[in-house]
């Protein structure tokens, strides 16, 4: 969630985890017999945005989805498998992928959503105008990486615009040209970076065209209302295709970020499902109740280095090996998370082959983390650490600066509120930040879509590291259609990242597990491994 860091939900779809916003007050409660069908949630942050062009975070894209209608949907997991939905079906030729899409899909101001919206909606966001952090999402489409790299004082962007492999060749239909077979796409395409984007009311509201009185969309729900920093409510789209499949008639997301109060309002019955978080200090209590649920996650949380402040290889080896993951995920996550080997999940597919070779280990090394410090030409003592503003967060990042201290280091913890947060860290990341902590959940289930992030052009590379190997070995994964064969370039991309020689940028610490709070009364809410949920198959009993 899609997506970056979430948020990105990265982070707010996390239980343990609850990310910058401001709390509202809570009005009404729920029950068991809650027969108009009004779901009533808590999520732990303020979209950052609702444009599909510039959503980044999993906060953004879990609404984005639920008030537009995607090409394709992911199936159960683990396989995870392309289901159809906007597109009825496809066809794939090699590198060629040709959209039926359904002629019962409409916008909600009556007019048909048609190929040519596609095409509009996706030339936008890979647009070096629009300059969106996704536009690497379409770099497997001929032309798109050329098109969003144009420079119009040095090339006709319209022509290589006019190149890039997308076009509607029917009202209905939908061809795109890949630079190459590529398995994954139909999944990828799941993603709301490949939604329509209606292109006469951006035009007419510019920046302002996701306000809740402006915005045209095409899904089960519609944006009703959108308070600031408070509130967001959807209503049921009746006019949607298959609106008769859909139970809820209202969906009031409250945003609080506070995990402590997020609860508190579970348990007064204001809510019917908490996505916010779980103090951590209360897991166990939750965990004994029947409203605990726990999902499995495709997803990692991570340090990372701003390696133009700290550039050797060894003192970067030195601070992730001290690192007792362990103990993070006993006493302060303590709800399923699994110390990380590396930096692609472990449940995806290839996982066990790519992370081989990776060394971040379980328990910290500290007698072979003071040895590569002792390694390091001039290391950097004083380390500023910088994270998104949540009590979880403050908790590892604490234990953190305890494990580097053990190295000599003298760290500082410098929290932040997630908009800004996300902003300082560009990329390129402001210069003060020396180590930032981020999260990825995986928009489709190939471990592309994760080690993508570390190329040098990546809009979700904030480490200001580039390795031209690295970038070689991802291209050619994109153009390498047998799986086995990937998969090993993966393992070589990784090893560039985290194996026993590698580079590290970064720094895995965990393996994400969703949690949350749900009554017994809410069927169907669910989050696959993606970090989605799909809204129209809720229903209250």
């Amino acid at each position: 969630m899609s997506k970056r860091f979430l948020w990105a939900a990265l982070v707010g779809a996390l239980a343990v985890t609850a990310i910058a916003g401001s709390s509202t007050a809570m009005t009404g409660k729920t029950d068991g017999s809650n027969a108009a069908q009004v779901l009533k949630m808590s999520i732990g942050s303020e979209p950052p945005s609702l444009d599909p062009g510039l959503a980044t975070d999993t906060t953004s894209s879990n609404i984005i989805l639920n008030i537009m209608d995607p090409l394709v949907k992911l199936g159960k997991p683990p396989a995870l498998n392309a289901v159809p939905a906007a597109a009825a079906s496809w066809k794939i030729r090699g590198a060629v992928v040709t959209l039926n899409l359904r002629k019962s899909v409409r916008w909600t101001n009556g007019q048909p959503v048609t190929a040519k919206d596609y095409v509009y909606g996706w030339l936008r966001t890979i647009s070096p105008e629009l300059g969106a952090d996704y536009a690497y999402q379409f770099e497997g489409i001929k032309g798109a990486k050329e098109y969003t790299a144009c420079d119009p004082k040095k090339a006709d962007c319209n022509a290589l615009r006019a190149r890039v492999g997308v076009k509607a060749v029917g009202k209905y239909t939908l061809r795109v040209t890949l630079v190459s077979p590529q398995p994954w796409f139909i999944q990828q395409i799941s993603h709301h970076s490949f939604l329509p984007q209606h292109k006469a009311t951006i035009d007419r509201y510019g920046s302002k065209w996701t306000e809740p009185q402006n915005i045209v969309t095409n899904g089960p729900f519609k944006l009703a209302s959108w308070k600031h920093d408070a509130s967001i409510t959807l209503v049921k789209n009746t006019k949607w295709r298959n609106a008769k499949s859909v139970k809820l008639i209202r969906v009031e997301h409250q945003i609080i970020v506070d995990a402590t109060t997020a609860e508190n309002a579970f348990s007064a019955k204001n809510i019917d499902v908490q996505t916010t978080g779980v103090a951590s200090v209360n897991i166990p209590k939750w965990k004994k109740t029947r409203y605990w649920k726990t999902f499995k996650a495709l997803g990692t949380y991570y340090y990372g280095f701003n390696t133009k402040n700290i550039p050797d290889a060894n003192q970067r080896r030195a601070m992730a090996i001290s690192i007792d993951r362990s103990q993070i995920v006993k006493y302060i996550t303590k709800s399923g998370q699994i110390p990380a080997k590396g930096f692609t999940p472990i449940g995806i597919a290839g996982g066990p082959s790519i992370l081989s070779q990776s060394t971040m280990p379980a328990t910290a090394q500290l007698s072979k983390a003071k040895a590569a410090l002792a390694k390091a030409r001039n290391p950097k003592r004083s380390i500023r650490l910088y994270h998104n503003n949540a009590p979880n967060h403050v908790k590892i990042a604490t234990a953190v600066q305890n494990f580097w201290k053990q190295l000599g280091l003298d760290v500082t913890i410098r929290p932040m509120e997630w908009k800004q947060y996300l902003q300082f860290l560009g990329p390129p990341p402001n210069a003060d930040v020396d180590v930032y902590r981020l999260g990825w959940i995986y928009d489709f289930p190939d471990a592309y879509n994760g080690l993508v992030l570390w190329k040098c052009d990546s809009g979700n590379n904030n480490t200001n590291w580039c390795n031209r190997k690295f970038d070689s070995l991802i291209d050619k994964a994109t153009r390498t259609p047998n799986t086995a064969k990937r998969i090993a370039l993966y393992k070589q991309a990784e090893n560039i990242l985290t194996g026993p020689q590698g580079q590290l940028p970064i720094m895995p610490i965990y393996y994400y597990a969703f949690n949350m709070l749900q009554r017994e009364n809410v069927k169907g809410f669910v989050e696959n491994p993606t970090g989605q949920w799909d809204l129209a198959k809720v229903s209250i009993r």
